[in-house]
């Protein structure tokens, strides 16, 4: 290896040593499982935050150390998951929400996105696999067990076929939205990741989440669910 070859190796090496670690807290009401995940997640190199056993404990820490990524069971006691995930991504939308379920369940699946999870994740998953959906998960890739991801494809386009509540008077004017803001809405709607829609459009992954958020501040929307929603009652998954 050349010295310049050699030096670049090591800049590289600081970058990732300077970056700020994930902060990711852990929520599951079985000590030693949860002991378990968090000693995991902290060898892999993730800064844990914070853990908490039960559903109101989980929404007081949640508030007072704001992490990244939150891990969540959705079986909890004093309030259940999917109202943790609920009541914390409505006070923060740009938190994080990996569910990690022993239930694969269809219904606990759909109601986990519903309340604002990014991803589903079972707990027969390997660290390896837990490792990596906390860090996808962290830039807001949608990441889910196999087989659960067509699942909740299936149910955003259910929910973009049944009518909408009516709504009284004009319906105010659709936000404008650029060329390329609306190719990335076509492609999310598709269910691609981010990831792949960078790859797929030849731009940094980076510049794919600018583009969603400001899609989401333009439409006044929360949330990756409200967002493959509209782009789906609008025929943007067929284009």
């Amino acid at each position: 290896m050349t010295e310049r070859q050699d030096k670049g190796r090591g800049q590289n090496q600081n970058r990732d040593q300077n970056r700020d670690p994930i902060r990711v807290m852990v929520v599951d009401d079985h000590p030693m499982w949860r002991d378990a995940v968090a000693r995991d997640l902290a060898e892999a190199g993730f800064d844990v935050v914070a853990t908490a056993g039960d559903g109101e404990q989980a929404v007081r820490r949640a508030q007072a150390v704001g992490p990244d990524v939150l891990v969540l069971d959705l079986n909890l006691p004093a309030k259940p998951g999917v109202q943790v995930c609920k009541e914390l991504v409505g006070l923060n939308p740009a938190l994080r929400v990996l569910v990690l379920s022993a239930s694969g369940e269809h219904v606990d699946v759909l109601e986990a996105v519903k309340s604002g999870a990014t991803g589903y994740l079972l707990k027969s998953a390997s660290t390896e696999e837990l490792t990596d959906a906390v860090r996808r998960t962290a830039v807001g890739d949608p990441v889910f067990t196999p087989g659960l991801a067509g699942l909740v494809l299936g149910e955003y386009r259910r929910l973009a076929s049944d009518p909408g509540p009516a709504t009284g008077g004009d319906e105010p004017r659709a936000p404008q939205l650029t060329d390329r803001e609306t190719e990335v809405l076509r492609l999310v709607a598709k269910g691609l990741s981010y990831k792949q829609i960078a790859e797929r459009l030849v731009i940094s992954h980076r510049t794919v989440q600018n583009h969603v958020q400001n899609t989401l501040g333009k439409l006044q929307l929360h949330n990756r669910v409200e967002l493959v929603r509209y782009a789906i009652e609008r025929g943007l998954d067929d284009a």
